[in-house]
């Protein structure tokens, strides 16, 4: 599908039962490759150190029961039956939750929405459930009226954001290093010593080497590398459960927590965050929803992955129920289990489901930073869409980078699976415990559920987490650290990057010109209007910025046709094409200044210049036609008109007047009507074509009208500029400590490291101008 024409439309929509399963069956290799491959490393996770095997089976049988119920509780009942169905118009994950709540609760973070944007079909805020309560509407005032609360809200959605990238470093690490892990038992501990860490090492450069291709090329091979490995678990699991102990599945009993706690207290707590791996990847149903369906997603975790993970579990527990002798340190690890003439075919099928794992990971997280960018929590950065056709796969080549290097350094400064599990189970965690608390949110605000049934919810799956949560932080000096660290970096920079932004949008309303001066300077603003169309890119909503007043006082000439382009970002996953533009006049139409918002969604793919460039000027074209044709609009009174009229992409109403496409040989000059040449399409046509756009029949309104819009043409055909701000901030004087620092030095040095306007707008760089300007906020 078209990345944009198909991106804002739901898979969900009553599917045939073919595309569901289709769906789920490709959902395999997205959605479960990391929970799917946990069983690598859990039971050697949790007797790394904590508790002893014993022959009286105890602790197996008891760790056995916590993974069961752990994974019933959590994935299944959680995310499966509540969660999923909190998403955002098909979307899923921590902003979808945020966005919720963003727009139910008007505690938006950013700061150029407007009214209008609540219009936008995805901006419903109609939720299932009855009116909101008398505690629903105290609860959303209160977080109305109190700015701190809202910043509470967004950090508190930034750290589940920040693990998640944190994750992203951990999983790959892990998981392929638990793969490459085999190898153990074929070779002595002094020899495999020397091939896991390189091994590892080797397989991880490789992955992060070839994201810049894509993975639409080997994509199709992901789901049935994890179906294999699900069936090749789930069999050797039944193997195991009926050579070695069939009374096995006694254990799954909550009772064996009980004796299992009981036997081994304090010690049993601290191992808890071994046990907390097998639900890795839990949020990876929620947070790639967006790519599938609810539906698809529910069936192929409920027919396949849960029944093949608890057989796995209850197989090795089953073998190591009948194995009591230890050997070698090693001997709790899943290859154990495995029928020595099978392991090493199990091994390699293991290590490309280890690949396939960390490359959702990683996708997963290139896609949550392109969103924290959108919503202005997160510096600018280079998106690269690998696929035309697949959205959502994106590569995002510092991120890659750094990603490869962290994975690297806690790869080969481990070097084993207790710490690395221990850091990696303290990301999971994190992230649930946020996606609890914003649950219980949205189930008030969004569903207007009873408060009652929000804090059975916290309570119920908190407390499991809490639990889970405090046993991977007593692990600080032993991994966990990685994880928190890694976090408060990301965390800072997310943070000192919206404060920044905040501040140089507060300082641009502050200073923004009034249009009178604008019309002050009559028809050609005060200079030359030369040839071409000029595009002042600016973050305002309304008003002239600084940044034009500063050029005319220093250039005497400016383009025939100016537009005032502002980019932004709103609280939806998508905008769709018949929405995207909002334009408005600037003055009097023989002025010939527009003012053009382009709304964008957080999940949203940002065309390139040339059909940006096309988009553009027809959605210009279409609010000429549309105020000449409706003949309401009122004669520019010397004062900027607040109204703005929504005008589609150019394909979204050339659609709707295919009757009016005409060869080059039909007469240009019909009565009635008016011209411009449509953007050149992609494929070569030997018949070139144009759109006639109707106007009403006067004629003093048709001939403004033709006037207008062929001015429109020869501008575009002159060249399109873009003249861009680019900020200098620097901390008013007398200002504290701490905003010296967040301005001066963490701000500055994250805008000279990263992607200007200039990338975001992916502007040709031969037709930009960038004018400098100091803020001083």
């Amino acid at each position: 599908m078209e990345i944009e024409s198909g991106s804002y439309q739901n898979i969900v929509k009553k599917e045939s039962w073919r595309t569901v399963l289709t769906l789920a069956f490709q959902s395999l290799g997205v959605v479960y490759g990391d929970l799917s491959i946990s069983p690598l490393y859990v039971y050697k996770s949790t007797f790394a150190e904590d508790i002893h095997h014993s022959e009286s089976n105890e602790e197996i049988f008891g760790v056995l029961s916590f993974i069961f119920w752990t994974i019933t509780l959590v994935p299944l009942l959680k995310y499966v039956f509540i969660v999923l169905r909190a998403d955002d118009n098909g979307e899923g994950g921590t902003f979808a939750l945020y966005s919720l709540l963003c727009r139910h609760a008007r505690v938006n973070s950013l700061p150029s929405c407007q009214l209008a944007d609540e219009q936008l079909l995805e901006y419903k805020t109609d939720s299932i459930g009855t009116p909101q309560s008398g505690f629903a509407a105290s609860l959303k005032s209160t977080l109305e009226k109190h700015g701190v609360l809202q910043k509470i809200l967004l950090v508190l959605a930034l750290i589940g954001t920040c693990m998640v990238i944190g994750d992203g470093v951990l999983t790959p690490a892990i998981s392929v290093f638990s793969a490459v892990s085999g190898v153990e038992l074929s070779m002595s501990k002094e020899h495999h010593k020397y091939i896991e860490v390189p091994a590892a090492c080797i397989i991880l450069i490789g992955l992060f080497a070839l994201q810049h291709y894509g993975t639409h090329r080997v994509g199709f091979l992901f789901a049935p590398v994890i179906l294999l490995w699900l069936m090749c678990i789930s069999a050797i699991g039944v193997y195991n459960i009926f050579h070695w102990n069939p009374h096995v599945y006694q254990a799954l009993s909550p009772y064996y927590m009980y004796t299992f706690l009981k036997k081994t207290q304090s010690r049993g707590w601290m191992s808890l965050g071994g046990i907390l791996l097998c639900i890795t990847g839990s949020e990876a149903m929620f947070a790639d929803l967006g790519h599938f369906s609810q539906l698809s997603i529910k069936i192929a975790f409920t027919s396949l992955v849960y029944p093949s993970l608890i057989l796995a579990y209850m197989g090795q527990a089953a073998y190591l129920s009948q194995h009591h002798v230890i050997e070698t340190e090693y001997n709790i690890g899943f290859y154990v289990s495995v029928p020595e003439k099978l392991r090493w075919p199990v091994l390699v099928i293991a290590i490309l489901a280890a690949v396939v794992g960390s490359q959702a990971i990683i996708t997963g997280t290139f896609s949550i930073i392109k969103q924290c960018s959108a919503l202005g929590c997160f510096p600018k950065v280079k998106i690269v869409h690998t696929s035309s056709k697949i959205h959502g796969q994106i590569y995002i080549p510092e991120i890659n980078w750094i990603l490869m290097i962290l994975c690297l350094a806690v790869t080969i400064g481990f070097r084993d699976t207790k710490r690395l599990g221990n850091a990696s189970g303290l990301a999971v965690i994190t992230v649930m415990l946020v996606t609890t608390c914003l649950m219980s949110l949205v189930i008030v605000l969004c569903w207007h559920k009873s408060v009652f049934f929000a804090i059975a919810f916290v309570v119920f799956f908190g407390t499991i987490e809490a639990l889970y949560f405090s046993a991977s932080l007593i692990k600080f000096l032993e991994g966990a650290w990685v994880p928190i660290a890694l976090s408060f970096c990301f965390l800072l920079s997310m943070c000192t990057w919206h404060y920044g932004t905040f501040k140089r949008y507060e300082y641009d309303v502050q200073n923004k010109v009034s249009v009178n001066w604008l019309l002050s300077l009559g028809q050609t603003l005060g200079i030359a209007r030369v040839r071409g169309l000029g595009l002042i890119h600016t973050e305002l909503v309304s008003g002239v910025p600084a940044i034009f007043s500063h050029f005319v006082t220093n250039l005497p000439a400016f383009h025939q046709v100016l537009v005032f382009l502002c980019i932004k970002s709103v609280t939806v996953p998508h905008v769709r094409p018949q929405e995207r533009f909002l334009v408005g006049r600037i003055g009097p139409k023989e002025y010939r200044i527009y003012r053009c918002i382009v709304r964008y969604g957080y999940r949203d793919v940002h065309k390139d210049d040339f059909e940006f460039e096309g988009d553009l000027v027809c959605s210009i074209a279409e609010f000429i036609r549309t105020e000449a044709a409706t003949a309401t609009a009122a004669e520019a009174n010397g004062e900027e008109d607040d109204r703005m009229s929504v005008v589609g992409t150019c394909s979204t109403y050339m659609q709707g007047m295919q009757d009016h496409y005409e060869s080059d040989g039909d007469d240009p000059d019909k009565p009635g009507t008016s011209e411009i040449r449509s953007p050149k399409p992609k494929k070569k046509s030997k018949v070139k074509k144009r759109v006639r756009f109707v106007v009403p029949e006067t004629p003093k309104i048709e001939k403004e009208t033709r006037q207008e819009l062929m001015e429109l043409t020869e501008a575009r055909e002159g060249g399109v500029a873009y003249i861009m701000g680019n900020a200098y901030m620097k901390a008013k004087q007398g200002s504290g400590l701490v905003k010296r620092l967040a301005i001066n030095v963490c701000y500055e040095f994250l805008r000279r490291n990263t992607r200007g306007p200039r990338n975001m707008l992916t502007s040709p760089h031969a037709s930009t101008l960038e004018v400098g300007m100091i803020y001083h906020v």
